[in-house]
């Protein structure tokens, strides 16, 4: 576990349900930190059908639960995306966590914005049933897909391409920024990392966690914002898994809200 203690620590586009989630590293990437604040950074599902979320996604969320309990010191934000719309209400109870569709704070005498990012991405906002019918077609697709899911994977970078959703989102966020007084802003939504300043004002893209490349995140602290890229440690792996005991399931993460896994997390007050 990291020694560093970080104010915050924002990660995106998880996309449970979505054969291509990386659940298992999130959780494991987020057990090696410690923060005062979590902000899941929008579209954590794909989309409203719970039956797609896999032991995995479930143990995912279990984990949230369980750092979202006041006896951990951890404020945990969940910022609505686009393909979270329609699960928060549910979710956000069965979680225990609170949902914003845009969150505020300051640190180190700046103000802080975390807004998902769809909001400047014109072509989602004027085509709704068409990214959900497009939505449900590509997670099709996935599942016919081979192992490493590489047409799946090719046809999201282009899509972010194609778009030019990173330029969109960036010129977009650095205006709302600049109209809340707000000197750095952070989104997800484009799946890819991105930094950029102007006239003062930082944006910071989290990427995300389904594409075959590394997955990253963002953590603000002493030491500034910083984006890291998560690499899987042969002895991040729960031995559970190797030994193929159950994970967790929905009925778990309803039931769970105490300590007794995990309990070497040292909460950040301590």
């Amino acid at each position: 576990m990291s020694s560093a203690v970080y104010d915050t620590l924002i990660l995106s586009d998880l996309h449970l349900g979505s054969d291509m989630s990386r659940a298992d590293e999130a959780r494991r990437m987020l057990r090696q930190h410690r923060f005062r604040r979590l902000i899941l950074l929008g579209d954590i599902f794909s989309d409203l059908n719970f039956g797609r979320l896999t032991k995995q996604h479930w143990r995912f969320l279990s984990y949230i639960r369980k750092l979202s309990n006041p006896k951990r010191q951890v404020e945990v934000v969940w910022v609505e995306g686009n393909h979270d719309h329609g699960l928060t209400d549910v979710m956000s109870h069965l979680v225990g966590i609170k949902v914003y569709q845009e969150y505020v704070w300051e640190y180190g005498g700046l103000r802080h914005l975390a807004i998902h990012g769809h909001q400047f991405d014109r072509f989602v906002i004027k085509n709704v049933r068409m990214n959900y019918l497009a939505t449900l077609l590509y997670l099709q697709l996935q599942k016919l897909d081979s192992k490493n899911k590489p047409v799946a994977r090719f046809l999201d970078r282009l899509n972010t391409r194609w778009l030019r959703m990173s330029a969109k989102v960036a010129s977009g966020a650095l205006i709302h920024a600049r109209a809340h007084g707000v000197q750095r802003i952070f989104c997800g939504h484009t799946h890819a990392t991105m930094q950029q300043e102007q006239d003062g004002i930082c944006y910071y893209n989290s990427g995300g966690w389904i594409d075959s490349r590394r997955p990253t995140y963002i953590t603000i602290g002493e030491e500034g914002v910083r984006v890291h890229e998560y690499t899987e440690r042969t002895n991040d792996r729960d031995p559970r898994q190797e030994r193929g005991e159950a994970h967790s399931s929905s009925s778990d993460v309803a039931a769970e809200s105490g300590l007794s896994e995990d309990a070497e997390y040292q909460s950040v007050g301590s």
